[in-house]
């Protein structure tokens, strides 16, 4: 089983599970999202929002393929770029932070690291782009299938720390510089395990590139 995180594009964008593909409900405000779902409208509006964050900003979302399943995926954007947010009762989202928006593991997938790995491929992203932080917000009454908001225990669980409380709508924070700090320090304890090892008695290591382990988790 492999596994293959890539970019969002209008190329694949139709991997998305049909609800999601469908879905508007952080990238148009409450009335506009409305009028779109009257009209039958809401799959051009996703194309068009997706087509103006790539060209304006750059990537905003990841799908994970595991095999050739679009697995899980996972949208994320400047606060600006998602009128939803400013209706929130934690908002607004900090001005050097990207906003991630939603997160979704299909079923099928639940327990195999997914959720995870979704959120560490955002993270490595959003480093080499020099954003400092992401924030979410996360519901503490989360109910399941058909909810646009990731479950706060999710958040809390992949390294956000929350930075306004709310008995529903928490704002929770990720700290992207300590996110690649902990990766540069599991890569040097790596290498010196493996330079210990290669001269004690001679004994020598096969060369390889030390990477990130992925734990098993699930937003969904």
């Amino acid at each position: 089983m492999t596994r293959r995180l890539v970019n969002i594009t209008l190329d694949n964008l139709d991997d998305l599970p049909s609800r999601c593909r469908r879905c508007v409900f952080w990238e148009l405000d409450p009335g506009t999202g409305a009028r779109a779902a009257e009209s039958g409208d809401t799959e051009f509006e996703k194309e068009a929002w997706v087509s103006a964050a790539l060209l304006e900003w750059g990537s905003c979302g990841k799908i994970l393929y595991v095999d050739a399943v679009a697995a899980g995926y996972v949208m994320f954007a400047p606060p600006s770029y998602s009128p939803r947010s400013v209706a929130f009762p934690t908002s607004p989202v900090s001005a050097d932070a990207v906003l991630l928006m939603t997160a979704h593991v299909l079923p099928e997938f639940a327990g195999g690291g997914l959720g995870r790995m979704l959120i560490q491929g955002v993270a490595k992203d959003l480093v080499r782009r020099g954003v400092k932080a992401v924030e979410a917000f996360g519901d503490l009454s989360w109910e399941g299938i058909g909810h646009c908001v990731i479950p706060a225990d999710y958040l809390l669980a992949v390294g956000f720390k929350t930075v306004r409380p709310h008995p529903r709508y928490p704002r929770l924070r990720l700290e992207l510089k300590s996110v690649a700090s902990w990766r540069e320090d599991v890569e040097v304890a790596l290498e010196r395990l493996l330079g210990s090892m290669a001269g004690d008695g001679g004994l020598r290591t096969p060369a390889f590139t030390a990477q990130r382990i992925i734990t098993p988790a699930n937003p969904n």
